[in-house]
């Protein structure tokens, strides 16, 4: 079995005026050496869904096992550390670190897992060359195109050699051409060890992943698989 990330029955409810109920009772197994989407329209839960994943957010209720181990929500510690170490996120906007350049922006992951500077700055221009912008290292992200920003998230993203990637909206913010290629670099990094996770609205994108999932009234149906 290959299975890496399993669903039990997940719920995630929101409390304001109103109970919301975003995600309900998932269940569902991801396998590593796959890439999947996530299609749904805004409010659906894809957000949502990633951001429990990367254990950012928490469930409301029910659980999920990676590499066979429950996770602990209220581990908060021993979560960052997982997060760290397997787990990069890449976002619509890029979140890098406007007072810091390119290369700074990568390696500083590679510390925040307990990496030596030495090394982190070795493999984050290794990652540069990988997405092609060694030309741009000492660039602020201010100095940067979308599509250069996007890749140097993907970078980031890749520092720590994550087994699980987990992209939302990578490819929203981008025209067609740059986001084409920012997806292609994307799709590149699956290997057989590795579970690609990504939402998106384009369809175009979806369809190129393995498995195409769409959260709908907070579940999850398997269009492609």
């Amino acid at each position: 079995m290959n299975n890496f990330i399993e669903l039990s029955n997940l719920s995630k409810a929101f409390v304001t005026q109103r109970r919301i109920n975003v995600l309900k009772k998932i269940n569902y197994k991801f396998k590593k050496g796959k890439i999947y989407s996530l299609i749904g329209p805004s409010g659906s839960g894809k957000s949502t869904l990633l951001n429990i994943l990367s254990l950012i957010d928490r469930p409301t209720s029910g659980s999920i096992l990676i590499e066979n181990n429950q996770i602990d929500f209220e581990n908060s510690k021993k979560n960052d550390l997982i997060r760290a170490r397997k787990i990069g996120i890449i976002y619509q906007q890029d979140n890098l670190l406007s007072d810091f350049t390119a290369i700074e922006n990568i390696y500083l992951a590679s510390l925040a897992a307990g990496n030596k500077k030495d090394f982190a700055i070795k493999k984050s221009k290794n990652l540069l060359r990988r997405v092609g912008l060694t030309g741009r290292s000492n660039h602020y992200p201010s100095q940067l195109s979308g599509g250069e920003k996007q890749r140097i998230s993907i970078a980031r993203a890749l520092i720590n050699n994550p087994q699980i990637i987990l992209a939302d909206e990578p490819t929203g913010s981008l025209d067609l051409d740059t986001a084409k290629s920012v997806f292609e670099i994307l799709k590149k990094q699956i290997n057989p060890n590795r579970i690609i996770i990504f939402a998106t609205h384009n369809r175009f994108f979806a369809d190129k992943s393995d498995c195409l999932l769409e959260i709908v009234n907070g579940n999850i149906n398997t269009i492609d698989a």
